[in-house]
């Protein structure tokens, strides 16, 4: 039996104290740069838990509950919701991945605070490489334009560690 994608996903800015964001570039569309994206494993996986394991996955980067940080993990405290989302249409070439007739996801807004000297360990089935960008420039290479205007509210949404 196949298993489909649940269409709603979170998205993750991960950014240091300085306002520079890393980005990730996808593996299947060389040139399409974007923040740490990724669907719920299942219904009953909070949207904080999907955003965590995506990081975890897709960066390397550990955000754990507590006591003392290794080389690359950060506490939980570090990781908030936004209350940010978007809803959006899945491009056509990717529904594939989901049950027949759904074409809109729902994306929640994460942003991730962290050392810009963090250990980053791409997953290279699905990112080629990664960049640190000021904030403005970050938006400006992103292919997702919810991605972009989610960089661009970093400074407003900025918390210290």
């Amino acid at each position: 039996m196949k298993t489909y994608k649940i269409p709603e996903s979170v998205l993750v800015v991960i950014y240091s104290s300085e306002l520079d964001v890393l980005l990730i570039e996808r593996a299947g569309n060389p040139g399409f740069w974007q923040s740490v994206t990724g669907s719920r494993a299942t219904p009953q996986e909070s949207l904080f838990e999907t955003a965590v394991r995506e990081v975890g996955e897709e960066t390397g980067i550990r955000v754990i509950s507590s006591g003392m940080t290794a080389e690359n993990e950060v506490s939980q405290d570090n990781l908030h919701d936004w209350q940010v989302t978007n809803r959006y249409e899945i491009y056509p070439s990717w529904r594939y991945r989901y049950e027949p007739g759904v074409t809109m996801n729902t994306e929640h807004v994460f942003g991730l605070c962290v050392p810009r000297d963090i250990q980053i360990l791409l997953e290279p089935r699905e990112h080629l490489r990664y960049v640190w960008l000021p904030y403005l420039e970050a938006a400006d290479r992103c292919f997702s334009s919810s991605n972009a205007e989610a960089i661009l509210q970093l400074p407003r949404r900025i918390r210290p560690t």
